[in-house]
């Protein structure tokens, strides 16, 4: 296992448990360290090291914010389980289904995101939820069940597009959202490790060290965000979701053209 490499994707790892603990999007900058780093390797091999990294920062973070976060359990729970379910079945239909279309699809709606957060200069400043009860499960059930298939199915930006939802749908403030998101995005990582790694396509050698170095780079991410604020987080999210459409749209329409 050549030392470089292996601190080449740590400090990957280190950053994007960072960024990821805050507002999501860790794997933007993971994900290509690791397909820099290691060209030949199988995609898949990739993706799932990388969520064998990924799944402990999230978790951290998701440790964290309960501390000095009122997470609202009753509803984060079933939503975390309907997260997982729907991971488990993305990561299985990607197995018979090319998702391709989406590549130039997701710069479009990363856009619109980014516009309505931009236009609605309040929006995730407050913590107001808007429902209780039932109803509060049943909408964070759904949005743990789409967005869980969709980080099964394709991935990019699952962190982002949890924390957009829990603002607009919820009423949650960007901390609380964030929050809420890590302990969904916790149990689709987990989901497609699971998958990965009964497919044999997880480098444990390289697990540790990066697993590691995501739980501190959380630990880093999650005490920033808790001093800071929703504001914060919310200028956080918007730099995130920038580079996010910049790398999609690249990938999309400009790599290898």
């Amino acid at each position: 296992m050549p030392a470089m490499e292996l601190l080449i994707v740590s400090l990957a790892s280190l950053l994007a448990g960072l960024v990821d603990s805050i507002v999501g999007g860790g794997g933007l900058i993971l994900v290509p360290a690791l397909f820099a780093t290691f060209p030949a390797a199988h995609p898949a091999t990739l993706f799932g090291t990388n969520k064998s990294a990924s799944v402990w920062g999230t978790a951290i973070a998701t440790a964290q914010y309960s501390r000095r976060v009122q997470m609202r359990w009753a509803a984060l729970l079933p939503a975390a389980a309907a997260g997982f379910a729907g991971s488990f079945s993305g990561a299985w239909v990607v197995t018979v289904i090319d998702p391709g279309f989406l590549r130039r699809l997701l710069p479009f709606i990363l856009l619109a995101v980014l516009g309505y957060t931009l236009a609605r200069k309040e929006l995730g400043r407050t913590h107001a939820p808007r429902f209780g009860g039932n109803h509060e499960v049943a909408v964070a059930s759904a949005i743990g069940l789409a967005i869980g298939f969709y980080d099964g199915f394709f991935g990019p930006g699952t962190g982002s597009f949890l924390v957009f939802l829990f603002v607009r749908l919820l009423g949650y403030d960007f901390l609380n959202a964030s929050a809420s998101a890590k302990l969904i995005n916790t149990a689709t990582n987990l989901a497609a490790l699971i998958l990965f790694a009964l497919k044999g396509h997880v480098w444990w050698h390289f697990a540790l060290a990066m697993a590691l170095a995501n739980v501190a780079g959380s630990l880093i991410g999650t005490r920033l965000a808790l001093k800071h604020g929703a504001g914060f987080v919310r200028g956080v999210f918007i730099v995130v979701v920038t580079a996010l459409i910049v790398k999609t749209g690249y990938d999309a329409f400009l790599r290898g053209a």
